[in-house]
């Protein structure tokens, strides 16, 4: 059943269990504005660019959102985007929910995490789940996955990943299986890389978001399938967290870079009412979140 039927005044379900105990994790895509372009992505946000055209709340309303979201009783946020490093004020944020504690985590496409920007986190900042579909600068390059510059490369990411552990913070890698990488094992570059978690996810069809390439970029179930398994096998030591799009619909918690609560149930982007005027408990009763599914796809772990 969708949380969306348990809401009341008090912020518990109907079996007295608190809403946060059952979903204690969220994501904000704080930021539309992204130095990539991934044919795939489903976090595109073009359709928040009439309400936002710069594609992002104001610094001050940001840090207003995140406060209240972190007195709601979340145990965990990930800002996300877009690209969150673009944010200037991304540190500023992450603190607040450090300070009000919470765990803390960036997705990120790593091509602005250099030394010195780690060193500004450490501390205040708990986990990076850095976005390596490849590396295979073919694979990346016809996929999106490159800046101006190009695809980063195995030993850049490999350095990456090393920085980030040295500055004390836990290292997540997110793959994205699509039409450009299914058939590679990527199990010996993911053992070098060492992330205490690798989640491997089904390019996500997203009406609104992705439409223009996702034909040629999403791969059937049983290529997703074979691609988990083939590599599970040989990232030995490892956890491997393979999500569906069965199991990607439906099973977050997520907030738009303008400040509302939105789900993916429908097959496209459903906006709640903008948080800081409706309140996280009435923004949270438009959208439509699952438990069963936030368990199914292990999001509860040890962060």
């Amino acid at each position: 059943m969708a949380l969306r039927h348990y809401w009341d005044m008090n912020e518990t379900q109907q079996n007295n269990t608190p809403v946060s105990s059952r979903v204690p994790c969220l994501n904000y895509h704080i930021w539309e504005p992204c130095n990539m372009r991934c044919r795939f992505c489903f976090a595109t946000f073009q359709d928040v660019k009439p309400l936002l055209p710069k594609g992002h709340l104001p610094a001050r309303d940001a840090g207003a959102l995140v406060d209240l979201l972190c007195g709601f009783g979340f145990q965990k946020i990930n800002f996300a985007g877009g690209e969150p490093t673009l944010c200037p004020w991304l540190p500023d944020l992450i603190r607040t929910a450090k300070r009000r504690g919470l765990t803390t985590s960036i997705v990120t496409n790593g091509s602005k995490l250099t030394t010195e920007y780690l060193r500004r986190l450490a501390g205040t900042l708990d986990w990076i789940a850095v976005s390596i579909d490849s590396v295979d600068p073919l694979s990346l390059r016809r996929a999106g996955r490159a800046t101006r510059k190009g695809p980063m490369s195995a030993d850049a990411y490999l350095k990456m990943a090393r920085d980030i552990k040295r500055h004390g913070i836990r290292l997540k890698v997110n793959t994205v299986v699509n039409r450009m990488n299914h058939a590679e094992d990527f199990s010996g570059f993911i053992k070098d890389a060492d992330p205490e978690r690798w989640k491997i996810f089904q390019a996500l069809p997203v009406e609104g978001q992705n439409d223009e390439h996702i034909a040629d970029m999403a791969v059937t179930s049983d290529e997703f399938r074979a691609y988990v398994e083939r590599n599970r096998n040989g990232a030995e030591g490892v956890e491997v967290v393979p999500e569906s799009n069965e199991l990607m619909t439906g099973s977050y918690v997520m907030v738009d870079p303008a400040g509302r609560f939105f789900d993916n149930t429908k097959g496209r982007h459903t906006y709640s009412r903008p948080i800081l005027q409706a309140g996280v408990c009435a923004a949270l009763q438009d959208v439509d979140v699952y438990a069963d599914r936030f368990t199914a796809r292990k999001g509860l772990y040890d962060w």
